[in-house]
């Protein structure tokens, strides 16, 4: 029947320090895995053959072919399984049978996990699942950034704990638009403005780039040709905070990704962040996380 698992948050995205939050599963029938509700956004790509998607006994199982994708974006405890008629499938309470027969039919399973300590608004409004078929994930992008994701878990190359994490981030936002690809105009409407307003997504591009810049309201109304009035009242009622605040945010979640995923010094850390003094970064990172940027690190490390 294969070896029995459990698939707890540490398993799911404990590779966040080697692999950017994501596991490459190879499976082989039968099989399921179950990841509980505490991976507040999990993704799945399938590879390679076939499985479904199990929720609650209210939802409806979702098939998944080869090339498609589905994010879960707030949380909900779900099963991937190889056959839904599989007498230990629960609806997402049943333990895990990840399949270990050399002759099961073959599944290659793509998976991660998002901390997201400040979720973007857009999160809110999608569906508990978001399904990406195959052709739509080609066609705007989502295919490509996997394609780069799963060479880097094949090809074992110099720098992937850099390269995956930065892939993995850019990996939802085109989920999102491929999303949007299908949507009904009346489905398009219940989406935040974010997706909508170009002068917002281009200063919220500005910021994920460039966090270690010296950005005022100011500097970013006038990368996108508005007035720092209208900006400020724009990017306000859309993201859901002032652009300072964002912008602080944003730096302490890029702080806490590089404390994780790599092994700059703190100084480096701080500088990459806009910190031009290492005591006002640890200070800043201290008041957001509630302790040292070290402390922080060493307790990922244990």
């Amino acid at each position: 029947m294969g070896t029995i698992v459990w698939m707890d948050e540490r398993l799911f995205v404990a590779q966040a320090r080697r692999s950017g939050r994501i596991r490459r599963i190879e499976l082989r029938s039968p099989w399921a895995f179950c990841v509980p509700e505490t991976v507040r956004t999990a993704f799945h790509v399938v590879l390679d053959g076939g499985c479904w998607l199990v929720r609650t006994t209210d939802s409806p199982l979702l098939p998944l072919g080869r090339g498609d994708l589905v994010l879960l974006p707030r949380g909900v405890r779900h099963m991937l399984v190889d056959d839904p008629s599989m007498p230990s499938v629960g609806r997402a309470q049943a333990p895990d049978h990840i399949g270990d027969g050399a002759n099961g039919r073959r599944s290659l399973v793509l998976s991660g996990g998002y901390r997201l300590r400040r979720p973007p608004p857009i999160l809110a409004s999608l569906p508990e699942a978001v399904h990406v078929p195959a052709d739509r994930c080609r066609r705007h992008g989502v295919r490509a950034i996997v394609d780069l994701l799963d060479a880097e878990f094949e090809g074992g190359l110099p720098g992937a704990a850099t390269v995956v994490p930065a892939l993995t981030d850019a990996l939802l936002p085109l989920v999102v638009r491929a999303w949007l690809d299908g949507c009904t105009a009346g489905s398009r409407a219940e989406i935040p403005e974010t997706l909508s307003d170009p002068a917002i997504e281009g200063a919220l591009e500005r910021i994920h780039a460039e966090p270690e810049r010296c950005w005022t309201v100011n500097a970013l109304a006038h990368e996108v040709a508005l007035s720092r009035s209208a900006f400020a009242r724009r990017f306000a009622r859309t993201v859901g905070a002032p652009p300072a605040a964002y912008l602080a945010g944003w730096r302490m979640t890029v702080a806490g990704r590089l404390l994780r995923d790599s092994d700059l010094k703190l100084a480096a850390v701080a500088s990459r962040v806009g910190y031009t003094s290492e005591f006002a970064f640890a200070k800043a990172f201290k008041r957001d996380y509630g302790i040292a940027p070290g402390t922080y690190r060493r307790r990922l490390a244990a």
